[in-house]
């Protein structure tokens, strides 16, 4: 017998789901299916290892010359839309 598991979500992913299963002539049970077993294939032949790997080399490799930028975005982001005016 197969196991039920309760899942809640918003309420944005469940009108784009219920789209996607009209789309397909699925139900919200076979798209659910269909999207943990991709999420979990892509997992196993290390899809997202993957991405991570090619991204790694690009952390860190912009300077700002901000040495702070990461704890005062916010006030860098909105002095500079004030400077845009």
């Amino acid at each position: 017998m197969p196991t039920q598991v309760v899942v809640r979500m918003p309420d944005e992913l469940v009108r784009g789901m219920d789209a996607l299963a009209r789309r397909l002539a699925r139900g919200r049970s076979d798209v659910i299916r269909l999207a943990v077993r991709q999420f979990i294939s892509a997992g196993e032949n290390g899809e997202g290892r993957a991405a991570r790997k090619r991204a790694r080399r690009l952390v860190g490799s912009l300077d700002s010359g901000i040495p702070d930028l990461a704890r005062r975005h916010r006030e860098y982001l909105i002095d500079s839309l004030r400077r845009a005016r």
